[in-house]
């Protein structure tokens, strides 16, 4: 007889597999990258070095929602000797998930590791990962202050919703938590609001539009075909691409490569993100 699979248990798996497949196609990515860079020329070693910016953001994210420390505990050889990021802490994941965000968190230390074995690098930027800056993208996003305001460390829920709202790694494992949300209305909300912030990290990047929610018009979703939109991408399925400057702009919250806050509450590292301080 056949195993049998609860309904949640099996809205869990769909979790893992719709936050499992960016990643896989990210680490391919990253791989073709390190592999190209073994003596990079000076524009691709500040292009690489830029990266760890947000490597850094992404590996304090899911270390300490998944284990309540960070780097410093975990590979302290890798932070440089940088601040303590603000504000993070564990959150209380189911285990299912705990395991997956751990896995994703130690895969970030990997690529910290393999990129700063091909440039120096920095040290760890300071890095605002605190409820209220979570709550004030949050509020932008809906154009105005939400209530009680959004908190990313309340329960699982809320942090697969806060690793939608980190750009560039657009985790799009909310919709796996569909089985979570039991009214229409819940459902409803849960298509809102990731349109909501990918409707701002768009705005904020100023340069078309680059982003989608996992629930879009026909004509938006894959082909034009379907409504689900895991996978964000272009008229061709292709994944969209986004500039250091237009990165910036998004995760310093401003919408200005030359205003820093957000994230990154006294600005991003390295050559590239400076050049738009100094």
């Amino acid at each position: 007889m056949a195993p049998y699979i609860s309904r949640d248990r099996a809205s869990i798996f769909v979790l893992l597999a719709s936050l499992v497949l960016p990643f896989i196609l990210l680490d391919y990515s990253s791989s073709v990258l390190f592999a190209s860079a073994k003596s990079p020329k000076s524009k691709d070693a500040d292009l690489l070095e830029f990266a760890l910016n947000l490597e850094y953001l992404e590996a304090e994210f899911f270390l300490f929602g998944a284990l309540g420390h960070g780097l410093d505990v975990v590979a302290p050889n890798l932070t440089g000797g940088g601040p303590l990021p603000i504000g993070a802490k564990k959150v209380e994941l189911d285990d299912l998930t705990n395991d997956v965000i751990l896995q994703f968190a130690f895969q970030e230390v990997g690529h910290l590791r393999a990129i700063k074995s091909k440039v120096t690098g920095f040290p760890r930027p300071l890095l605002d990962l605190s409820s209220k800056s979570f709550a004030k993208l949050m509020d932008n996003a809906f154009g105005k202050p939400l209530v009680p305001p959004f908190d990313p460390y309340a329960n699982s829920l809320n942090f697969i919703i806060a690793s939608y709202v980190i750009p560039y790694v657009g985790l799009t494992g909310y919709v796996g938590a569909n089985r979570l949300l039991e009214s229409a209305t819940s459902r409803e909300w849960r298509g809102r609001v990731t349109n909501r912030i990918s409707i701002l990290r768009s705005k904020l990047g100023n340069r078309g539009l680059k982003d989608e929610g996992i629930v879009v018009p026909f004509g938006l979703g894959a082909e034009g075909k379907v409504r689900g939109n895991i996978l964000a991408g272009d008229v061709n399925s292709l994944a969209y691409s986004r500039t250091p400057e237009e990165i910036l702009r998004i995760v310093y919250g401003s919408g200005d490569e030359h205003v820093c806050g957000g994230f990154y509450p006294i600005g991003a590292s390295g050559q590239i993100a400076q050049s738009y301080l100094n």
